[in-house]
């Protein structure tokens, strides 16, 4: 079990583009990784641990493809919590607040290529986009994919850069 007796900000996702790392098994994901090139996740089980007391809000920060560093987006999720594994580490996010629209879906659950827990009928979302994470019917939050990286419509919004943190309440 991670434990934590303060309260500090944590990175616990980065991609940055080009970087294919995501597509990891739900072993990968659940233990985290990273690689030279900027691809970061802190470990599916360690957000769960870490989430489950509540005391951490989720800030994303996201920046365009041809972005100056000083044009990018931010959402704020003021509930962030990552249920356990034998919950499939189910997404809750609620009070969200930005300057870009929400694309999360919260309650979903974590899909990987090897472990398809999404809601759509026919498609595993993390096959088909090449990287793990909460799809629900295929989402709109595209932050691991290895084929598009986005946030919201891909046309609108394909990425250089996203970083996820918890940080205090």
């Amino acid at each position: 079990m991670f434990c934590i007796d303060s309260c500090v900000p944590l990175l616990i996702q980065q991609k940055v583009h080009g970087s294919n790392v995501f597509n990891r098994s739900w072993a990968e994901f659940k233990v985290g990784f990273n690689d030279s090139s900027g691809g970061y996740w802190l470990g599916n089980e360690v957000i769960h641990q870490l989430t489950v007391s509540g005391r951490y809000k989720l800030m994303i920060y996201l920046w365009p493809r041809g972005s100056r560093s000083y044009n990018r987006y931010h959402v704020k999720y003021t509930t962030f919590k990552v249920f356990p594994e034998l919950y499939n580490y189910t997404l809750q996010a609620f009070g969200f607040w930005g300057n870009i629209r929400d694309a999360l879906s919260n309650g979903a659950m974590f899909s990987t290529f090897d472990r398809d827990n999404d809601q759509h009928s026919s498609l595993n979302c993390a096959a088909h986009y090449g990287g793990g994470f909460w799809y629900s019917n295929c989402g709109r939050a595209l932050l691991n994919s290895n084929n598009e990286f986005c946030w919201g419509s891909c046309n609108s919004y394909s990425l250089q850069v996203s970083r996820m943190w918890l940080l205090c309440k």
